[in-house]
């Protein structure tokens, strides 16, 4: 079911401070979340930043999809990323058009159940052609050609950085999602 999220502006005082309709409004300029969702559902590839077990950062891309107010994503169980999200599951996904960028804050977990299948596949195939459900592990056990498992990103906050509005920094808008 999905939420509606809370819009504000990013922390961002030394920018924000040279503007006197920042202070007047608090919602002066922040985009709205339908922009938002707008590039989460067409991007093509996305950006998905884990932390390996000592802390270093790891960046990799990935196709998903955004569905449910949640991002969809499969991979490999012996990756890095999947690896890092087993043990650390809050991660930073991205979309691929820096100058229209949203960025997702969440926490991954493994999914298998038929319901996340339903909602995946159809989706993911439409987008990227095949056959997705081949490549995903069954929920009693078994496992396609790439052993890939299903996750699911739960977002708490998400970012949005709109290089063409008219004041870049009032619409820089952080939505928080209720838990």
């Amino acid at each position: 079911m999905p939420r509606d999220p809370q819009a504000s502006h990013l922390y961002w005082p030394d920018a924000r401070l040279r503007n006197a309709a920042a202070s007047a409004d608090p919602t002066h300029g922040l985009l709205p979340w339908q922009w938002a969702v707008e590039r989460l559902e067409k991007s093509h590839n996305y950006w998905v930043s884990t932390a390996r077990p000592n802390g270093r950062p790891h960046l990799m891309i990935v196709w998903g999809i955004w569905r449910e107010d949640a991002f969809w994503f499969t991979t490999g169980r012996g990756t890095r990323k999947a690896r890092n999200l087993a043990a650390n599951p809050y991660c930073s996904i991205a979309t691929e058009e820096a100058d229209e960028a949203v960025i997702v804050e969440g926490e991954a977990r493994e999914t298998g159940d038929a319901e996340a299948r339903r909602v995946f596949a159809p989706v993911y195939n439409a987008k990227y052609g095949g056959e997705i459900e081949a490549m995903i592990e069954t929920s009693d056990g078994g496992s396609g050609p790439a052993g890939s498992a299903l996750w699911r990103v739960d977002v708490r906050t998400v970012f949005g950085l709109d290089e063409h509005a008219d004041d870049f920094v009032e619409a820089a808008t952080r939505w928080t999602f209720p838990l």
